[in-house]
């Protein structure tokens, strides 16, 4: 009997353990999906989010509790660590998203599309920015998105242990590095239509220069509209297969951003 009731105890003891890792696990993932590329936007349902962090947890949980005695003890203070780690790794993410609109803006300025279809979505971004966003969301997705972010949790906890605090200046540093790498692509992904875009202005005001009566503006305007459409219409998908690497790649070791 006296065996019977320490098997028990055991068993509840490691019951505990595996309840408090799934929760630790839960509330880091639950910050990496509200942040995540696709699942954690607002047209995704809470109810299907909450799916989606319950089925994550259910994945890592055991590989979590192998080792009980690196998990702190339970309270409150490890579980706002762990909000912190995911927000952290969530963010990541999202900004390479925020490339894709950056560098959407950017083209759009340059080529003027920026007004075209403008208010058509509740977010204040041109019509480029939507397709390069549901086209960088799709190509992501389809990549494995959700395998790569749940290798990424996993792989957090050797740089973020589970319930501790990130170093706040090493994250100031390390998110500064990972927003200049954005823009840096960002900037990268639309120079292209930049450059042609200089090009066609310099060549449009010497011809300007050379026939002052030629209606230069009611002749650009719709010519470079053309062009931008038939330049976007050949170089998106390279573009978005270079955002898709640089994407994959800080998804394979996040936390190299190089400064």
């Amino acid at each position: 009997m006296n065996g019977l009731v320490v098997e028990l105890s055991a068993l509840l003891d490691l019951a505990n353990g595996f309840v408090w890792a799934a929760a630790l696990v839960f509330v880091r993932l639950g910050a990496v999906v509200a942040l995540m590329p696709g699942l954690g936007d607002q047209a995704v349902p809470q109810r299907v989010k909450l799916a989606l962090i319950l089925a994550f947890t259910l994945v890592l949980t055991p590989i979590l509790a192998e080792n009980p005695s690196a998990l702190p003890d339970p309270a409150l203070a490890p579980l706002a660590g762990e909000a912190a780690a995911g927000l952290i790794l969530g963010i990541g993410m999202r900004l390479f998203l925020l490339a894709l609109q950056t560098a959407a803006v950017i083209i759009a300025q340059a080529s003027t599309l920026s007004q075209l279809f403008a208010g058509a979505t509740p977010d204040p971004q041109p019509a480029i920015g939507n397709l390069f966003l549901v086209a960088g969301i799709a190509l992501a997705l389809t990549a494995g998105l959700h395998v790569r972010a749940a290798e990424l949790a996993l792989l957090s906890y050797d740089i973020l242990p589970a319930g501790g605090y990130p170093d706040a200046r090493a994250a100031a540093d390390w998110n500064l590095a990972l927003v200049s790498q954005t823009f840096s692509l960002a900037f990268s992904l639309a120079a292209p239509f930049v450059v042609a875009s200089m090009i066609y202005n310099l060549a449009l005001g010497a011809i300007n220069r050379a026939m002052p009566q030629l209606m230069v503006s009611m002749v650009g305007a719709p010519a470079l509209t053309l062009g931008a459409l038939a330049l976007l219409a050949v170089a998106a998908p390279i573009l978005l297969s270079v955002w898709l690497q640089a994407f994959e790649a800080y998804l394979a070791d996040p936390f190299s951003v190089p400064p």
